[in-house]
């Protein structure tokens, strides 16, 4: 079954490109803002993103164009809460924050209603620990881009129903997206755990000197980074034999960071307020436009489950 009317809160990177997506999925929503400025600039920006998938050949014209018609913009939080059976949350990552939404939204909303927050990191558990049934609470991590990304994480919290994370994950594919069930509710998910992992071991090979920063983002661009689209972790690792990757694990595992906490070179940078490049001399527009268009060429080819 799928859903009726959803509303999208947050209007900032995330939460126009998730409402797109909804619906491209031939469900109506609204983008809810705090004012009635950066509501319309979130619809803007949900608009500019379907015509986008449109233009590139991603998204049949007779969808983009229903989708355009079926986007609006309210500052009404609680005029849309009542009416919706879908509402996900793309706001500032601080807990108390969210447990109280949740807890206004739990309130307001049908009794089915699906409450679902697109945090990064935060626990789906502490967040529904504020509602009156958490059964329907869940976590649904779009990546960034979200109009471009494939990848949904879906995380059940320690009361979410099951079979809410199943109707979700139908829903969330009939999008287009590539949802993944994350059965529990961890720091970090499932994606940011491995990219974390990846990133404290980039900074430890900058901090240790074994190479700079452009040659560690290099390395990742053009090597191990550019395969895992074709093939996974443990598809690379049934590929080159697991007796090979155990000694290779065993052999560099020794030598890899193992500290906890923010390693010593990100914290010397946020205290300088410094970044690892020089964005002076460098256009991040032009790398963010540069991920857009690798992005788009790549779900041109990609297809689900290849």
């Amino acid at each position: 079954m799928t859903f009726q009317k959803a509303a999208v809160l947050g209007t900032g990177q995330m939460g126009p490109g998730i409402a797109s997506t909804i619906a491209l999925g031939g469900v109506p929503v609204t983008i809810l803002g705090r004012t009635a400025d950066s509501a319309r600039q979130g619809l803007s920006m949900a608009r500019k993103a379907i015509l986008s998938l449109e233009e590139n050949g991603l998204t049949p014209t007779a969808r983009a164009n229903w989708a355009l018609e079926h986007l609006d913009e309210s500052t009404e939080f609680e005029k849309a809460f009542a009416t919706c059976d879908l509402v996900i949350e793309s706001t500032p990552e601080d807990m108390a924050f969210k447990q109280d939404l949740f807890r206004r939204m739990d309130a307001i909303v049908k009794p089915d209603a699906v409450l679902a927050s697109n945090t990064s990191g935060l626990s789906i558990t502490a967040i529904a620990s504020a509602v009156n049934r958490p059964e329907r609470v869940l976590t649904t991590h779009f990546w960034n881009p979200p109009h471009l990304m494939p990848l949904v994480e879906i995380v059940r919290g320690e009361k979410t129903d099951p079979a809410v994370a199943i109707r979700l994950r139908d829903f969330l594919r009939s999008c287009g997206k590539v949802p993944v069930l994350v059965k529990k509710d961890r720091p970090g998910q499932l994606g940011n755990r491995l990219q974390m992992a990846l990133v404290r071991e980039a900074m430890f090979i900058v901090q240790e000197g074994i190479a700079d920063v452009a040659d560690v983002d290099l390395a990742a661009r053009t090597g191990f980074g550019l395969r895992l689209p074709a093939y996974g972790i443990f598809e690379h690792a049934d590929n080159v034999g697991l007796p090979m990757v155990g000694s290779i694990v065993d052999y560099v595992s020794k030598d890899l960071c193992n500290q906890t906490g923010v390693p010593g070179i990100l914290r010397e940078k946020i205290e300088a307020g410094a970044s690892f490049y020089d964005w002076k001399a460098r256009d991040i527009g032009a790398m963010r436009a540069r991920r857009d268009a690798f992005l788009l060429d790549f779900l041109k080819r990609y297809t689900p489950g290849w």
